[in-house]
């Protein structure tokens, strides 16, 4: 594990943000997943949670960024990868 710094807020008594600790990031990464689970998937597994999660990790970071500079990241990560589907499904 890596050493990050944290930082909190106290919604208690009314605070939101403190310096560069806010709730905003956290916020948006649930609204894209929520959206996607309406949208796409209307179902997500509790055993593939953390597959579903990672994806829009993944989708949440890259935000910000071109979209052929993420095409060229994703295929690239793709080399050498592959998940068969009874091994998903086992």
């Amino acid at each position: 594990m890596t050493d990050l710094d944290h930082h909190t807020v106290n919604h208690s008594v009314s605070e939101y943000v403190n310096d560069m600790a806010h709730t905003n990031g956290i916020e948006s990464f649930w609204s894209m997943l929520k959206r996607g689970y309406q949208g796409i998937f209307h179902k997500i597994s509790p055993k593939h949670l953390d597959r579903y999660v990672s994806e829009f990790a993944g989708r949440h970071n890259a935000r910000l960024r071109d979209t052929i500079d993420i095409m060229v990241s994703i295929v690239a990560r793709m080399v050498g990868k592959r998940v068969k589907y009874h091994e998903l499904v086992a």
